[in-house]
């Protein structure tokens, strides 16, 4: 099945729309995502690492979690706002070496026919720049990888 991720900017808007699809029901994709030794085990790009340090996955709770590589630490924070199981998360994300530069990212789980799912995103950046400067550190091919690492995770049930 194509699974495939597209991402799509808005010219001149710091807005970014994503789409992936997944051979697995919603809740699974969404329990990999709210459970945080599962969120651990896909969420770091490449051979990075995902060490928890915070996670209170509620409405009204937050988060915090590092990436390492062995050499270097990458710490990420935030706030979610609604966490409804199965269908929706929607959350602030910022990475800490770049303080003040917050998105707003909203998450829709949707189950498709024959066992398989869709996330819908969207990421709303404080500014065009910071939007951009993801892009430039990597920011999709980091999704790419996380995905395809979430996609075992779901093949293993």
């Amino acid at each position: 099945m194509n699974t495939g991720l597209s991402v799509q900017t808005q010219p001149g808007q710091p807005v970014v729309d994503f789409v992936r699809e997944f051979d697995a029901a919603a809740a699974a994709v969404y329990a990999a995502h709210a459970d945080p030794d599962r969120y651990a085990r896909w969420s770091a790009p490449g051979d990075h690492e995902t060490r928890i340090v915070k996670w209170d996955h509620r409405s009204g709770g937050s988060y915090r979690f590092a990436h390492t590589d062995g050499s270097a630490e990458y710490l990420f924070r935030g706030a979610i706002h609604t966490a409804r199981p199965n269908e929706l998360i929607i959350q602030t994300f910022e990475w800490e070496g770049s303080p003040d530069d917050v998105s707003l990212d909203i998450l829709r789980f949707e189950d498709l026919p024959g066992g398989r799912s869709r996330i819908v995103g969207r990421g709303v950046f404080s500014s065009l720049q910071n939007m951009q400067a993801m892009f430039e550190d990597g920011m999709t091919g980091g999704m790419e990888s996380g995905y395809r690492k979430l996609d075992a995770l779901l093949a293993e049930g």
